[in-house]
């Protein structure tokens, strides 16, 4: 499931707990509401699963990039930040595109964090679309 393999340390407990309890709350969403919805609806319902289970998360959050001494107020925008440890980008279409593995690194590594998840809610079962990355 992992995009690319870990060169240097392994996630933290921490990272790897969010991971699992993300994963396992896009279940929960996607068994009840199952594919066809906007993506909208999918976050609300998701950050609202992960708040339960007693996660901070951050929807459709602003970050700064900073390049060549100029810093760009609105130059990064994530779907899900999750305890400012974990990325997640939402879908819900029909055809994957693969820019947006390299989307979610970009944002990794402009962020400085290690895990980022792709998940896309207009599946068949969830499993399918759920990508992880790690950098």
């Amino acid at each position: 499931m992992d995009l690319l393999k870990e060169k240097h340390h392994p996630l933290s407990d921490r990272e790897e707990q969010i991971g699992k309890t993300l994963v396992n709350s896009a279940f929960k969403v996607h068994k009840a509401l199952g594919p066809g919805l906007l993506e909208k609806i999918y976050e609300i319902a998701l950050t609202h699963e992960l708040t339960k289970a007693g996660l901070q998360v951050k929807r459709q959050t602003y970050l700064p990039i900073v390049y060549d001494g100029i810093e760009f107020e609105e130059g990064l925008r994530l779907d899900l930040l999750i305890e400012d440890l974990v990325i997640c980008e939402l879908k819900a279409v029909e055809q994957v595109n693969p820019v947006w593995e390299a989307q979610v690194l970009s944002h990794l590594k402009l962020t400085d964090l290690r895990l980022g998840y792709i998940i896309n809610f207009n599946v068949p079962l969830i499993k399918e679309g759920i990508k992880r990355l790690i950098l």
